[in-house]
């Protein structure tokens, strides 16, 4: 995905509502238990506050070169005192209502070294927000009216409730804006006419009543079969379930199909706000009139870059570009084996009895079964080749999808696999069933 492109998601007007809170991070060490019981004794060093929550939401959304508004509730005290002036710092335009008798949500970790210790939260119940209900609905029609696209990060601590996320959404529809949930909680039925909603897999089976294994080998019927039904019973357009390490999927109410696309391996330092960086990243790409599929890669590129961070972290559009640059293209071009360089690779593998299966297509596209199928392939061999046929040469993605693929041990091209079968039969040698078509 070129930079040109990456840069038309600055030139939005994302409109952030939701949950926020003060992430505070205690850092210090522990060298010795306490003698009044036993527990380790924590040795203040330093901290530091930042946005939490739907802050976190926003500081990725700024992170990334977007200006963005937000709308939320904190308490009239010195924490939300604070998070007004974290977003002020990192130009957000926001909306804040100053409850009394309500204090802000902080979240404090004690941090010794590379080690979460234990988590401490400050916070209650959201009181009833009736009587500024004509208020918040007069400030949201104005905000709603100079967005792109509405997200709204439910952390379950009661501004999104039924009423309010239904008024959201219903201003939405009417302005004609994307709006884009990350749910909490069992029942869907307050995201009723979302474009899209986004949990995580935990929270997909306790939406609908059951649990998913990615390992199993009826995963994606099972969670096809839930989504639809979710969406169907909650009139909900569009559905991506994230995975942790095995990435996310995607299921529309229209077409019923999944697209799974899989997490780039990588070292995981901490998880936290990960979620946070998928929805600020998705909401920003269809605000800017990204189909849902490339959305996604670029969310699956955020979020990757974002646990390899320790804490709440965000990333910065220099490094999505990064992410996103053609070094995997530069790669599977120089890595492309010519006809006669495949056949002695071949014939070297076979001499080191290894089991060696090819795949063919034209590849000019590569779809998440295909993707799938190179896994249950490369499974029951030692050598998976794959041979992209005809004089096209596949599409650039597929090509740069193979060469870099985990399963595939090499990526060759040849006009006709039959002729190239044939013209190198004395040098290799494979049986009828190591030759697939993925056609």
């Amino acid at each position: 995905m070129s930079a040109t492109r990456l840069e038309k998601l600055r030139k939005i007007s994302p409109l952030v509502i939701g949950d926020i809170m003060l992430d505070r991070f205690i850092y210090g060490k522990v060298e010795r238990i306490s003698p009044e019981a036993p527990v380790p004794i924590f040795k203040y060093d330093h901290e530091k506050e930042m946005l939490g929550g739907a802050g976190n939401v926003v500081a990725n959304i700024t992170s990334l070169g977007c200006k963005c508004d937000f709308l939320g509730v904190i308490g009239n005290d010195a924490e939300g005192r604070k998070i007004s002036s974290l977003l002020k710092n990192i130009g957000v335009h926001s909306h804040l209502l100053r409850l009394n008798d309500y204090p802000t949500i902080v979240k404090a970790r004690l941090i010794a070294g590379n080690n979460h210790i234990v988590r401490v939260d400050h916070e209650k119940n959201l009181p009833i927000i009736a009587n500024v209900l004509d208020r918040f609905e007069s400030i949201l029609m104005k905000a709603i009216k100079g967005a792109d696209v509405v997200l709204l990060s439910d952390y379950n601590k009661g501004i999104l409730t039924v009423e309010t996320t239904q008024m959201i959404i219903s201003i939405c529809c009417k302005l004609n804006k994307p709006v884009i949930a990350d749910p909490k909680g069992l029942d869907y039925s307050k995201y009723r006419g979302a474009t899209l909603i986004k949990p995580n897999l935990k929270e997909f089976g306790e939406a609908t009543g059951r649990k998913y294994s990615p390992k199993s080998e009826t995963f994606h019927e099972e969670v096809t079969e839930g989504a639809v039904r979710l969406m169907e019973t909650h009139d909900i357009d569009n559905l991506i379930v994230t995975l942790s390490e095995y990435g996310m999927l995607h299921i529309s109410r229209r077409e019923k199909k999944i697209n799974h696309i899989f997490t780039e391996a990588r070292e995981v330092y901490d998880v936290s706000g990960a979620g946070d960086t998928t929805l600020a990243t998705l909401g920003m790409a269809i605000g800017a009139g990204m189909a849902i599929k490339d959305a996604m890669v670029l969310a699956n590129k955020a979020s990757g870059i974002v646990v390899g961070k320790l804490g709440t972290a965000t990333v910065s559009f220099e490094e999505l570009c990064n992410a996103c640059s053609d070094i995997g293209r530069a790669r599977a071009e120089s890595s492309m084996l010519s006809d006669d360089d495949l056949a002695a690779l071949i014939a070297k593998a076979g001499k080191q009895h290894k089991s060696v299966k090819i795949v063919y297509s034209d590849f000019t596209s590569l779809s998440a079964d295909q993707i799938e199928k190179l896994n249950d392939i490369k499974s029951g061999c030692d050598c998976l080749i794959a041979v992209i046929c005809g004089k096209n040469g596949g599409s650039e993605l597929a090509r740069a999808v193979l060469c870099n693929h985990i399963a595939v041990d090499s990526v060759g091209s040849t006009d006709d696999i039959n002729e190239f079968l044939r013209k190198h039969a004395a040098d290799i040698s494979l049986h009828e069933e190591d030759v697939i078509s993925l056609n």
